[in-house]
């Protein structure tokens, strides 16, 4: 038998994304976030959800844009120090040792640390109480080719991303396939 456990957010795994943009001194500015994901397939879109107090918040207002790094396992601590510190007083990129790269295609700026990178142009945002959600049209995706397999996408096997508990406020890795997507379930028709 079930327990109740009451409202909460246990959504198990959240990612742990790098959302990227420039403030109004035009200063690099990294967050962690762990409430988003992909939102849409037509556009491609992905959404993170941002309360307003945190500076990352009027950065990606004022410039109609972010980026969504993916955090992997070999950058678990400046993954985890992009979203204890404050980027108001602190350059966080520099404290990180973290290399700051100035999109082409949208105005903001991503880590070239982190091995995949989602370019996006703000679409709407949503208010939803203590966040705002921010949904962002993805208008490239770059990725490290030594994270790449041989279809050419990134293999999560490679990229090794970080995976978020959030009922224990902890980081997991991934595992190996279990099975396929949209296969395995076809024993049952």
């Amino acid at each position: 038998m079930k327990q109740s456990l009451g409202p909460k957010t246990l959504l198990f795994p959240a990612p742990v994304l790098m959302v990227g943009s420039y403030d109004q001194a035009d200063r690099p500015n990294l967050m962690n976030a762990a409430w988003g994901g992909i939102c849409c397939s037509e556009p491609p879109c992905v959404t993170v959800s941002i309360r307003k107090s945190r500076h990352s918040y009027d950065s990606i207002i004022s410039r109609k844009a972010f980026t969504v790094g993916i955090a992997d396992e070999a950058h678990i601590t400046e993954a985890d120090y992009v979203g204890i510190a404050s980027g108001r007083n602190i350059d966080k990129f520099a404290v990180a040792g973290l290399t700051p790269v100035r999109s082409e295609l949208v105005d903001a700026p991503y880590a070239a640390e982190f091995p995949v990178v989602l370019e996006c142009r703000l679409l709407h945002t949503f208010e939803l109480g203590i966040h705002t959600q921010f949904i962002g049209e993805i208008v490239d995706v770059k990725a490290d080719r030594e994270i790449l397999g041989d279809d050419g996408l990134p293999d999560i096997l490679k990229l090794k991303p970080l995976v978020y508990d959030i009922a224990h406020r902890g980081y997991h890795g991934v595992g190996p396939l279990l099975d396929k997507a949209f296969t395995i379930g076809k024993k049952l028709l």
